[in-house]
């Protein structure tokens, strides 16, 4: 897993390559001043790192099947002796691992 400041140097690579970027203020089309080029280096780093660290949390939130349809699985595996909540989540947790 890469740091921040890792992170943050590849960060300024995709920034000084999409030179340059324009804002509207006033609607006026201005150049970003050298301020503006360091917060978005650090907005870009900043969600680079969140990413990395909570991405797979996300994922499996969308990839987990909704509550009732969990507590019908559970209700069925008692009801016949089958693991299909345990396999449901399993899987989930497979294919979003927890990064190390």
């Amino acid at each position: 897993m890469a740091t921040l400041e890792e992170l943050t140097v590849e960060a300024t690579t995709e920034i000084e390559n999409a030179k340059p970027l324009y804002k509207q203020v006033n609607n006026e089309r201005m150049e970003f001043s050298e301020a503006d080029y360091d917060q978005a280096i650090t907005d870009l780093a900043n969600s680079k790192y969140d990413e990395q660290e909570n991405g797979y949390k996300r994922a499996r939130q969308e990839a987990y099947p909704s509550i009732p349809d969990q507590l019908d699985m559970l209700y069925w595996d008692k009801v016949n002796d089958t693991t299909t909540w345990k396999d449901a989540i399993a899987e989930v947790k497979s294919d979003n691992p927890k990064p190390e």
